[in-house]
């Protein structure tokens, strides 16, 4: 079992910065792929950064050039650096981690309240 938790979220005003945190434990092995998806009210949860094993990233669109993904694997902690951010941005921010080799698993924390004032 994979234990995650998110931290770093609270209340910003448009162009601020905020940076989560999400520190993993338990029994991590093989981690493919870690993510920080994020669910605005009456929306579906979006995908909205990604890194792999291999350190290769990817970005939502309406992230690109303000948000910034990271790992660092001594501590087992993802991050999420957030700039520029706008009201849209908004949402209940969570971190998966996907591990296995044949047998994938997926991992979600409890997630981590963003709010973005304007």
């Amino acid at each position: 079992q994979v234990q995650l938790v998110e931290s770093g979220g609270g209340l910003v005003q448009t162009g601020g910065s905020l940076r989560l945190s999400c520190a993993a434990s338990g029994s991590i092995f093989s981690v493919n792929f870690m993510g920080w998806y994020r669910q605005a009210p009456g929306k579906q949860r979006e995908l909205v950064a990604g890194i792999t094993s291999g350190g290769s990233t990817n970005y939502a669109d309406s992230v690109k050039g303000r948000f910034t993904i990271s790992r660092d694997n001594a501590k087992n902690t993802l991050y999420l650096q957030m700039n520029s951010l706008k009201p849209e941005d908004t949402a209940v921010y969570y971190c998966r981690v996907v591990t296995g080799i044949k047998t994938l698993r997926t991992y979600w924390g409890q997630g981590t309240q963003v709010t973005v004032s304007s």
